[in-house]
């Protein structure tokens, strides 16, 4: 139909220029739309589910010491004279190392002498006196055993001289001097402690009633200490204890440290991972802390590559380890589980696993 006022080959007459632009951006919308460009695969990293031990490791702190400390110290009280070396001095068999003041020592000594030979006289008179029956059997006797009496209390005072004086009982270094000159030390309190020059070093550490029972002799151990920051050390439980420390309740054990690379010194801090021999008779799927999402107590989900599709699985967490999650059940050892990207998938959601570049070195 023709609009009034226009003829058929022409234009129509007073049909303004913009309407009929207006009209063909109206027919040109009203066309077929464009089509949206496909999604392709979201692109995500992945690892394999391996296998571990089913039972989590032993985690506790602990001190590096060597084995064989010895705490050396006096046999009787006095004022310390002198003090002959310093912490970290190395030190070999037999050398002087501290002294107390002698002067109450050997007077002790000389009085214990002196009575001693008085008894030895009385004895020789007695038992001439004895021999003319002078005296009578018993009361020789009596001189006999006072004499005995006054020979052990000079062997008395000649140990306590001869331990009025601290010896190195062998080769060895200075860890620790635990007093100074002039102070006044009670009978055995520590003076110094030696270790010996080179290896023996063991951690010491103390364990709750639930960790040590899962324990063997023998366990392998590694140890991290801040002073040596990214590496570690090695070792093996050498001492369960058979009860536990009255004071502190728990239970004292003992990791020998095989040689290291680094400068051990004794009382350095350190932190022991052991892991329990008995653990490694079973295992469980250990799976990436990054792939475990939306974790509630023992539970939580993964997603787990099957033909280029992402599956939403839930599964149940035993423990997690260090740098795992063990799984109870919901996973299986050998199966491609996602991380990178894991928390923002969907189920069915198809995906593209890209190799996850390592970290930079610093």
């Amino acid at each position: 139909m023709i609009p009034h006022g226009c003829s058929p080959p022409g234009r129509c007459r007073g049909f303004p220029a913009a309407a009929a632009m207006l009209l063909a951006a109206l027919v040109a919308a009203c066309g077929p739309p464009d089509t949206a460009p496909a999604r392709g695969p979201t692109r995500v990293g992945a690892a394999t589910v391996t296998t571990g031990p089913a039972q989590p490791p032993v985690l506790t702190s602990g001190v590096i010491t060597t084995r064989e400390e010895l705490r050396l110290s006096f046999k009787v009280a006095g004022i310390i004279r002198r003090i002959g070396v310093n912490e970290g001095e190395a030190v070999t068999a037999g050398q002087p190392l501290a002294a107390l003041d002698l002067t109450e020592v050997d007077a002790r000594l000389e009085q214990a002498r002196q009575l001693a030979d008085k008894a030895e006289r009385d004895l020789v008179r007695s038992t001439k006196l004895r021999a003319d029956e002078v005296i009578s059997e018993e009361e020789l006797e009596a001189i006999r055993t006072q004499a005995a009496v006054a020979r052990a209390a000079l062997r008395a005072a000649e140990f306590n001289r001869d331990f009025s004086t601290i010896l190195a009982p062998r080769d060895g270094i200075v860890l620790r001097k635990l007093v100074e000159e002039r102070e006044f030390v009670r009978p055995g309190q520590a003076i110094l402690v030696v270790g010996p020059k080179a290896g023996g070093y063991v951690a010491r550490a103390a364990l709750s009633d639930r960790d040590v029972v899962r324990l063997r002799l023998g366990d392998p151990t590694v140890i991290t200490a801040d002073a040596f920051p990214g590496q570690e050390l090695h070792g093996k439980v050498t001492v369960l204890p058979g009860a536990a420390n009255e004071a502190s309740g728990l239970f004292d054990i003992e990791v020998e440290l095989a040689p290291a690379q680094v400068r051990l010194v004794s009382g350095l801090s350190a932190r022991l991972r052991i892991d329990p021999a008995a653990a490694a008779e079973s295992t469980l799927p250990y799976a990436p802390i990054a792939a475990v999402i939306e974790a509630d107590g023992n539970q939580a989900a993964v997603y787990v590559v099957e033909d280029g599709v992402a599956r939403r699985r839930q599964v149940r967490i035993a423990f997690i380890a260090p740098t795992a999650v063990a799984i109870a059940s919901g996973l299986r050892a050998g199966e491609t589980v996602v991380t990178d990207g894991a928390l923002y998938l969907e189920d069915g959601e198809k995906i593209q696993v890209v190799p996850v570049p390592a970290p930079a070195a610093r």
